[in-house]
């Protein structure tokens, strides 16, 4: 649309408050905005000067515009982010976050079942949450089960059944689980006002909850039942030492949310904490791409709405980092100078600056989920960067480990598409080395590898990455070529300092862009078995099923050997010790033995 097309138009659109849509020629919503005066907004997209291209873009494309009218800048805040969520339009910031969270439901029955569900039906139960993290739903129900007698069956309780005597009472009635309401033996009165301080536990608020067992273990003390009083007294001390665990503000504050930011080009991060009574019981932090030339606060506003509505916040409180122009007249924003509400800030500002490092550390490692198209291209771009013949849909990579020139194992990683494949990982040690060369141990761990993966007759990877330099890879090929896979498999080296290929017979290395995605695969495949061999080392250590190479000395023992480790700290410095220096630290015929086995060899 032109500014002569919207000239012809601009006397018919409203002046009250409202929310406007952009449309293209296809009629596909590419914008959605709100405005205390409609005219006045919609007149300066085609009135100034544009000097961001997107907005310039979104001009060109209008085709025709339609308005809701509504009665305050309130409605028209709450009708624009309602639309953005259901719509998504291609020009409104865009909320990265399309997972499903886990709810807590009390189900619309007759003496109702509390369970986990990611699914909301519309069937008139009572769905509590969403909540970010299952472990957190799982440490709930824990806690419910240990307070709240409710029961955990699927039978059908209606009156006429129960008045019919067709159930009897289960293992859990008689573990004090649940009140037996199956034989009558609990009234749905009694069974609601358990639900009741379960909606009390699960919202946060646990002094009404601990008053409750208060009550109740009083009263079962004035009718001389002392066991039952210690089992509510129990309930209570174990709901303190939750309310410890959990609490981080003075906790009577009361309830609010919490909110902060952090802007990084055209992307955004925001935080989000849910506090009732000094405890945190929700966090989120979310991620937004900026479409045209949003500022700080109106993301803010904009993901504070959509945050309170998706997790169903009450509170007429929020602290925010600066001030923002929030319609809701019943909500309080504040923006604290000091205090616990300054704390609960710092604690937001430091939540999305670990989410967005961390974000950044599994980019830089390649670890985010890639598409299947996406983990295909890596490995299209890997077989032309290194010239394969075909594509490396299977990888392995092998490396050494030793600790100071002790211990030596082997280890070997697995990828399949250019995702890791547990199952087909491996741990060697080595068997026919004696002493500690890289080269040797190389040599036999991929010949031990390949020689069993042909004789079960099983898929040979297309790639195989060997971590160390020239000398590992000759000798890793000396086994490919024994059995005569060198035309069926290709072997390259991965020295570790620079991070050159190799190949076999090249007098040049390889050196692929710095942040190239093949590079980052072949980086993580390095990482993935270095880790893991690292890991089978510690563990072998631990086990203390090692035997190193001083041990292997006839007439010397574990002891013997692990005072010359501490002095000398590794196999390779005792190697160079004169007779004396070893007398120095162990007796003089056990010093000879050691000096002169590492003579002779």
């Amino acid at each position: 649309m032109t500014q002569q097309e919207f000239s012809a138009i601009a006397h018919t659109i409203p002046t009250q408050p409202g929310i406007y849509k952009y449309y293209n020629q296809a009629n596909e919503l590419l914008y959605v905005g709100k405005a205390k005066h409609l005219r006045k907004r919609v007149s300066s997209y085609f009135s100034k000067t544009l000097t961001n291209y997107k907005t310039h873009e979104l001009v060109q494309r209008i085709h025709h515009i339609e308005f809701t009218i509504v009665n305050n800048e309130q409605d028209a805040f709450l009708l624009e982010n309602t639309l953005i969520k259901e719509f998504q339009p291609r020009f409104n910031i865009s909320l990265k976050d399309d997972k499903t969270y886990p709810y807590i439901v009390i189900k619309n029955e007759p003496f109702p079942r509390v369970f986990f569900t990611r699914r909301k039906i519309n069937d008139g139960s009572q769905y509590l949450g969403p909540y970010t993290s299952v472990e957190k739903v799982r440490e709930l129900l824990e806690v419910i089960k240990r307070n709240i007698h409710l029961r955990n069956c699927k039978l059908n309780l209606t009156e006429n059944n129960i008045k019919k005597g067709k159930f009897k009472v289960c293992l859990e009635y008689h573990l004090g689980n649940c009140k037996g309401p199956c034989e009558g033996l609990q009234t749905p009165e009694d069974y609601n006002e358990e639900l009741s301080q379960l909606v009390n536990l699960l919202k946060g608020n646990l002094r009404p909850v601990m008053q409750y067992f208060k009550k109740e273990m009083q009263a079962c003390v004035a009718a001389m039942k002392f066991e039952e009083a210690a089992h509510y007294k129990a309930k209570i001390e174990h709901l303190k030492n939750y309310q410890v665990r959990s609490a981080v503000v003075n906790t009577r504050m009361g309830s609010v949310d919490v909110f902060s930011i952090l802007e990084e080009g055209n992307m955004a991060y925001v935080n989000y904490l849910a506090v009732n009574a000094g405890t945190i019981v929700q966090t989120k932090t979310i991620m937004l791409e900026k479409k045209l030339e949003e500022t700080a606060a109106e993301i803010l506003a904009f993901a504070a709405a959509q945050l309170r509505d998706s997790f169903g916040s009450k509170t007429n409180e929020m602290i925010v980092p600066f001030a923002i122009d929030f319609p809701q007249e019943e909500i309080k924003v504040s923006v604290p100078k000091g205090g616990d509400k300054k704390k609960l800030l710092e604690l937001s500002l430091k939540n999305v600056n670990y989410f967005r490092n961390d974000l950044k550390k599994r980019k830089m490692l390649n670890l985010e989920e890639k598409s299947a198209k996406e983990k295909t291209d890596v490995l299209k771009q890997l077989q032309k960067d290194l010239q394969l013949s075909s594509l490396p849909l299977h990888i392995e990579c092998f490396d050494n480990s030793n600790l100071h020139g002790s211990y030596p194992v082997s280890a070997m990683v697995c990828f399949i598409n250019g995702q890791p494949n547990r199952k087909e990982y491996r741990r060697y040690k080595v068997k026919t080395v004696v002493g500690i060369n890289d080269f040797a141990s190389m040599e036999e761990v991929v010949y031990r590898r390949y020689k069993r993966l042909t004789e079960e007759k099983a898929p040979l990877p297309q790639l195989v990455i060997i971590d160390g330099g020239k000398g590992q890879l000759s000798a890793a090929m000396k086994s490919i070529t024994a059995l005569k896979l060198q035309n069926s498999i290709t072997v390259i080296g991965l020295a570790k300092n620079e991070e050159e290929i190799f190949f076999t017979g090249d007098t040049q290395s390889v050196k692929l862009p710095w942040d190239s995605e093949s590079l980052k695969l072949i980086r993580r495949i390095r990482d993935e078995v270095h880790k893991h061999g690292i890991t089978y080392h510690r563990n072998l250590r631990s086990k203390g099923t090692f035997v190193n190479e001083i041990e292997q000395i006839k007439g010397i023992g574990k002891t013997t050997a692990n005072l010359l480790l501490k002095k000398f700290k590794s196999v390779k410095n005792i190697k160079s010790k004169t007779a004396e220096e070893l007398e120095a630290v162990i007796d003089k015929s056990k010093a000879a033995l050691v000096f002169n086995y590492f003579k002779g060899h």
